[in-house]
């Protein structure tokens, strides 16, 4: 993996990890691109680079993060499916994430949904969510192991489903990342530490510099966003991504 590859893949992750368009979904189809050889090491990559998205969440939230159990046991409820099913079925998720075309239906599928609910659904509560609706999302996010999804998007429209404003949704999504990602990473970090050699270290820890910095820039720009115009634009450019993937790309 080349210094160019690894910024570019840095740029994508950290731009496209809080925004509902899926971050695994466009690290793929990047990585089909760039025709990066799909080696232990490279998926790994594509993962472990998700700590400087996580860094990110905390240097933003640090004043929601302070010593708050009874938030704590809504983050750790809401992180409970993905933890279970993931281990359970992370066997087939891993197939799943060689596939171009699943990227591509997952994407346009999400779109039509993201669209259909921004009109649909108008959340009002603006206070976190209660541990029944933690436990709600928590099965939304599952939704996002199927690459191209976005656990952004899954998560968001699960808040938006049990009454949260779009703000307190985005923000209850980023603060779940936290465990969910911080589990993802740490699990691949620790299968691949044995074979990780001296410049891949370097790869790695540029990786999570700049999907730090990237992701601190698109965090802020989406709740702006969002605020003023909403979730329709991200649909659309959803579909006509996932389209034009189908069009020309194959697995």
């Amino acid at each position: 993996m080349s210094i160019v590859e690894v910024i570019i893949l840095a740029f994508v992750e950290g731009l496209t990890e809080f925004i509902p368009v899926s971050s695994t979904g466009h690290l793929i189809l990047v990585s089909h691109f760039l025709k990066i050889q799909p080696t232990e090491f490279t998926k790994a990559f594509d993962v472990i680079i998700q700590f400087g998205a996580i860094f990110a969440v905390v240097y933003l939230y640090y004043k929601k993060l302070r010593w708050d159990l009874n938030f704590y046991k809504k983050l750790f409820i809401a992180f409970l499916p993905a933890a279970v099913i993931g281990f359970l079925f992370k066997d087939k998720i891993n197939i799943l994430l060689e596939s171009t075309t699943v990227v591509a239906w997952a994407l346009i599928a999400g779109g039509i949904v993201m669209i259909a609910l921004d009109s649909l659904i108008k959340g009002k509560n603006s206070e976190d969510p209660s541990l029944k609706s933690s436990l709600l999302i928590g099965f939304f996010q599952c939704l996002a192991m199927i690459p191209g999804v976005s656990r952004s998007a899954s998560t968001i429209i699960g808040g938006q489903a049990v009454g949260l404003t779009r703000e307190k949704a985005a923000e209850f999504s980023f603060l779940l990342a936290i465990p969910t990602l911080g589990a993802a990473t740490a699990y691949k970090l620790w299968k691949i530490h044995s074979i990780i050699q001296s410049d891949q270290i370097f790869h790695l820890s540029l990786g999570i510099f700049l999907s730090f910095v990237f992701s601190l820039l698109a965090i802020k720009f989406f709740i702006s966003f969002v605020n003023k115009y909403g979730f329709r634009a991200f649909g659309i450019y959803r579909i006509v991504l996932g389209t034009i993937v189908l069009f020309f790309m194959h697995d």
